[in-house]
């Protein structure tokens, strides 16, 4: 005799790892989400009185991180992991905040090159401070000697999200 289906309101068994419905607070995706969104409301709150967005401070670390000679627009869009049209509206509100110069390429004057103004650089070392300190307040969940391979290891997972981002997969929609 075959055992019984269970009732519609009966308890499965959970999966390994898991609840049944998918909400178990250990799976990647909610964790990952959840730490972005509480770490980048922190970020935004205590940085506002910059007039600054936490997407403007990664832009303009980008930039100072390119050093003087600055960095091409396009190389901007990976980096950020964002869109060509996001980054280029991005940087047209820091151009007319007075943070960032955008000039042609000598090479392609459809392309732009990107550097931070005077004002650009001391906006970024005002934010930089704010965001070492909220890092240093967030790890300090971890002990000392956890942190770094705590950030190589969140490094290896970002590139493997990544990496299956741009690989296809059985589950794709068929084109159109």
């Amino acid at each position: 005799m075959p055992a019984p289906s269970p009732s519609p309101g009966a308890r499965r068994t959970p999966p390994p790892g898991g609840c049944p419905t998918g909400a178990s607070p250990r799976r990647l995706p909610p964790l990952l989400r959840r730490a972005w969104f509480s770490l980048n409301q922190a970020f935004r709150r205590r940085i506002a009185h910059l007039g600054l967005t936490p997407d403007q401070y990664t832009a303009l670390r980008l930039l100072a991180e390119g050093g003087p000679a600055g960095v091409r627009q396009r190389a901007l869009t990976p980096l950020m992991s964002s869109d060509p049209n996001t980054i280029a509206a991005l940087l047209e509100r820091m151009e007319k905040a007075g943070w960032v110069r955008r000039r042609p390429e000598p090479e392609d004057r459809r392309a732009r090159h990107v550097t931070l103004t005077r004002a650009g650089w001391r906006r970024f070392e005002q934010a930089r401070e704010i965001a070492l300190a909220l890092q240093a307040e967030v790890l300090a969940v971890l002990p000392a000697r956890a942190r770094v391979t705590f950030l190589a290891r969140l490094e290896r997972v970002a590139e493997a999200c990544r990496a299956a981002a741009e690989k296809p997969s059985r589950f794709d929609a068929p084109p159109r």
